[in-house]
């Protein structure tokens, strides 16, 4: 019987050196002419649809205009993200390509997403650094799938397990609180690290099942994973 994994991208698989807030600030500039509008918005562990959201509610773009805006926003949002990867420093997180290529050749194990980025934007994140093709068909929830993080994680378990995850071992591996409590709205096992802001004092706090401060012992995660 496989294990499902849904894995958190920020902070979780990689960091980018704030590419993401950087590409996002410079798209809604061009779009919406103001500067730094997500200077008090709050970004971890969060959907890019909410943080989205907060930014426009907070400079007067109506909601009846969300959808429309949202869309307008992401293909604004794209090439500056190419671009601030570029020229921003960032690397993977310590034991990712090793547990990333550990698990990859078990047949026990699928590997999915469960990110606030959107799509796109979390395909570019990957394949800028290397890690893309332990994703085929780049299968999960995604941040334009809904603003709730809860919701994000259902959407993405249901597409990894293909609608039969009753039975299964589904874990979410991320690093923000928010992660935890959506795995456990969901019935998943919460994987926490604390490679992000939060310590792994506040992961446990929050009730995770677990928490490490990386993953870079690879046959522990991997056994854990496969429990």
């Amino acid at each position: 019987m496989p294990a499902y994994v849904l894995w958190d991208i920020d902070n979780t698989l990689l960091y980018t050196g704030g590419a993401g807030s950087l590409g996002m600030r410079r798209a809604f500039e061009d779009l919406y002419g103001v500067e730094d509008a997500f200077g008090r918005v709050e970004f971890s562990g969060r959907t890019d649809t909410a943080i989205f959201a907060d930014a426009a509610h907070a400079h007067g773009i109506a909601p009846e205009r969300m959808g429309e805006e949202m869309l307008r926003f992401l293909e604004a949002y794209i090439p500056h993200l190419r671009s601030a990867l570029v020229e921003v420093n960032g690397e993977l997180m310590p034991g990712i390509a090793d547990v990333l290529a550990a698990l990859h050749e078990r047949d026990d194990v699928v590997m999915g997403l469960g990110t606030g980025n959107f799509r796109r934007g979390g395909e570019m994140k990957l394949l800028h650094y290397g890690i893309d093709a332990y994703f085929p068909g780049f299968v999960g929830g995604f941040g334009e799938d809904s603003p709730s993080r809860d919701e994000v994680i259902r959407i993405g378990i249901e597409r990894l397990t293909q609608g039969s995850a009753n039975g299964h071992r589904v874990v979410v591996i991320g690093d923000t609180p928010h992660d935890v409590t959506a795995a456990h709205a969901n019935g998943a096992y919460a994987l926490a690290v604390a490679t992000g802001r939060n310590p792994m004092d506040e992961l446990i706090a929050c009730g995770a099942d677990l928490a490490l401060a990386d993953l870079s012992d690879v046959a522990k995660v991997v056994d854990i994973i496969c429990a």
